[in-house]
């Protein structure tokens, strides 16, 4: 019997994102030089950036720096309900079943010009102690079969801002190739996550200049 080729996607210490392909006779580690960042990703973080796919399927993660606080960025990510709070290609979104916890399922409808109308997912992961959240299409009318997304954040090496680490499996498209498959998908992943950043920091922003003002001193 053949057995199926898997492989990984791994955040190194360095924060270097790895493409693995195990093989019956061999390893192959392949370095994806688009995915990279300055700030050491833990290895509790990096855990969750592993996945095992087949012959037919692609992987890839990107990484965004944001200078809001976990919890501001967090307030947003977490809600599986309002995806389209920083999601450009999202039009609207409805729950189909569940309150938003794990096992919630949403359709999402896209805006025109993407090769999609709608998208079935379901709500794999919500940990708001460990900042995680992960979910996975199970249908709709697009391309990007079996996609399973996992989102992490952690703070910053100063403490004061945020890195996202956002990974993703999906099918190849018959027709297509996986570099053309990664790079359409890390393209709507990475205009996400830098929608995401800017609506993080104009909260940070917004709050900063809601303080009420110091009163001035006496002469």
């Amino acid at each position: 019997m053949i057995s199926t080729p898997k492989s990984s996607i791994q955040i190194t210490n360095q924060s270097t994102i790895f493409y693995q392909q195990q093989s019956t006779s061999n390893l192959l580690q392949q370095r994806i030089p688009t995915i990279s960042s300055p700030t050491p990703v833990p290895e509790a973080v990096s855990k969750h950036h592993t996945h095992s796919i087949n012959a037919n399927q692609c992987c890839s993660a990107v990484i965004q720096q944001i200078s809001a606080p976990v919890s501001t960025v967090w307030s947003v990510v977490r809600r599986f309900d309002n995806p389209q709070a920083y999601k450009h290609f999202v039009k609207s979104c409805n729950l189909l079943f569940g309150d938003g916890n794990v096992g919630t399922l949403r359709q999402v409808h896209v805006v025109s010009g993407l090769p999609a109308a709608t998208s079935t997912e379901r709500l794999e992961i919500l940990d708001d102690e460990s900042h995680v959240i992960s979910f996975s299409v199970i249908g709709g009318d697009h391309r990007l079969d079996n996609y399973r997304s996992i989102t992490t954040l952690h703070p910053s090496s100063n403490g004061l801002g945020t890195v996202v680490v956002e990974s993703y499996v999906v099918d190849i498209p018959p027709g297509n190739s996986k570099d053309d498959t990664c790079v359409f998908v890390d393209t709507i992943v990475r205009c996400n996550l830098q929608s995401l950043a800017q609506i993080a920091e104009n909260l940070i922003a917004n709050d900063k200049r809601s303080l009420p003002a110091s009163p001035s001193s006496s002469t």
